[in-house]
């Protein structure tokens, strides 16, 4: 991790522990947490606690850091950035009582009048904006961007995208979990957690494999929502019930016909969409508006929305540090009003701030290997072979086929992945947790 992402970890995870009433970290908590050394840890405490981004208290081994507490007039009107004008009016106008609020149904002309590469709902400076500065240079495999930072965007994704759901566990007992898997005893705040974790590992592969189809779109929805809906059948399937949006006028359409035909034609024109970010925008917004599935919606609308950005190779959009308020009064401005301002202004923020977190880790990893980027697909076959099937190394590595000096050289690479290995890194192989902690039981096998 880049020095500089390092105060961002820290405040990221003094504040889940604000948000989870854990109290205040002491800095072998924080040491912990992120990966870098205790007096490095503490050279950047010492800085953040001068410059009022902490608060510090007690002292030696008692010593603990907090986010500062914001006054109370402060905490009624905070938000995650600062709106312009036009947004200003529009949440003022959206805070009204709900009695006070005209009744609406889904409009079908929000989609129907978008012609791809003409209409645009972001601006489009501002998508070309976000495309130069989120995409890799050069030309590289697709989906080699979200491969990159995998194991970062499976915790931020997943546990941001799902405390917007009212998610109670976490940014550091999330970690845990994903270590730990899945178990008897997880209530629905774990599984939502892993359900994302199993999502996101998807669509890295299946975007690239597949790319943006109606397909994926149902299989993203049935992966988060598996053991979250009463109705098993109702995993990926078009809704035939009703659907209320709580807090809100807004009635989507109940028509099964219409939701399947509005959902082919938005995957459809997003497939169309030169720009990942207007292709990634426009997911975003129309899955949600039009609320095709029973449940998880706006899950399964935050995941799609990473489709585009990862066959373009651009930085995920993981709706860092997000709050949950914003992005509700956002989605009441598209549900009720089909008025995108809030959506906008919150994509182009948390947006800049995925750009941001995601380069820092890149640029900590430095320059590739280039034998490794041959290989990458040899190493992913020969370690699931040997680790999955419990395969000999010699019989993995006779298996890629290759030749005398290149075979010399992938079994050393090979035999250097395998001992670093860990659970918390094994699903850049596409390995199963479990799988890859009995392995390591067994003494690596090899």
């Amino acid at each position: 991790m880049a020095k500089r992402d390092l105060p961002l970890a820290i405040r990221d995870y003094l504040a889940s522990r604000t948000a989870s009433d854990l109290g205040p970290a002491g800095a072998d908590d924080i040491t912990r947490l992120i990966a870098a050394s205790r007096s490095t840890i503490n050279r950047h405490l010492a800085k953040m606690t001068a410059s009022g981004e902490i608060v510090r208290a007690g002292a030696g081994r008692g010593t603990t850091y907090r986010l500062p507490m914001p006054s109370p007039s402060a905490a009624a009107t905070m938000t995650t950035r600062p709106w312009s004008v036009d947004a200003t009016t529009l949440r003022a106008q959206l805070d009204a009582p709900l009695g006070s609020r005209l009744p609406v149904s889904y409009q079908r002309h929000f989609v129907d009048r978008y012609v791809p590469n003409q209409s645009s709902l972001l601006p489009h400076q501002l998508a070309d904006n976000l495309h130069t500065k989120g995409r890799v240079k050069g030309q590289q495999p697709a989906g080699t961007y979200a491969r990159k930072v995998r194991e970062q965007l499976l915790i931020d994704l997943s546990w941001y995208s799902s405390r917007l759901e009212g998610n109670r566990i976490s940014l550091l007992d999330t970690r845990e979990l994903f270590i730990r898997g899945r178990s008897a005893n997880d209530d629905l705040d774990a599984t939502m957690l892993l359900n994302h974790k199993d999502t996101i590992e998807f669509i890295v592969d299946a975007a690239p494999e597949y790319g943006i189809t109606i397909a994926v779109v149902r299989n993203v929805q049935s992966l988060l929502m598996q053991g979250l809906l009463e109705n098993p059948r109702s995993l990926g399937a078009i809704r035939k019930t009703v659907v209320n949006i709580t807090g809100s006028v807004y009635v989507p359409t109940q028509v099964p016909s219409l939701l399947e035909e509005m959902l082919e034609q938005i995957v459809s024109k997003a497939r169309q969409i030169n720009n990942p970010l207007e292709a990634a925008f426009f997911l975003w917004v129309n899955i949600a508006y039009l609320q095709p599935f029973e449940d998880g919606n706006k899950r399964t609308s935050r995941l799609c929305a990473n489709l585009p950005l990862m066959l373009a190779n651009c930085a995920p959009l993981s709706f860092l540090d997000v709050d949950a308020n914003d992005y509700a009064v956002a989605m009441l401005g598209v549900y009720e009003r089909l008025d995108v301002t809030l959506a906008i202004e919150l994509f182009d923020w948390t947006y800049r701030r995925a750009i941001d977190k995601y380069r820092a880790i890149i640029n900590a990893m430095g320059a590739p290997d280039p034998d490794r980027a041959r290989f990458r697909e040899h190493l992913g076959e020969a370690i699931r072979q040997v680790v999955g099937s419990r395969s000999p190394l010699s019989q993995a590595v006779a298996a890629q086929s290759l030749n005398e000096i290149d075979e010399h050289l992938f079994r050393l690479m090979l035999v250097q992945e395998l001992q670093h290995l860990e659970p918390w890194n094994c699903a850049r192989y596409r390995l199963p947790i479990g799988k890859t902690e009995e392995w390591i039981r067994d003494e690596r096998p090899m």
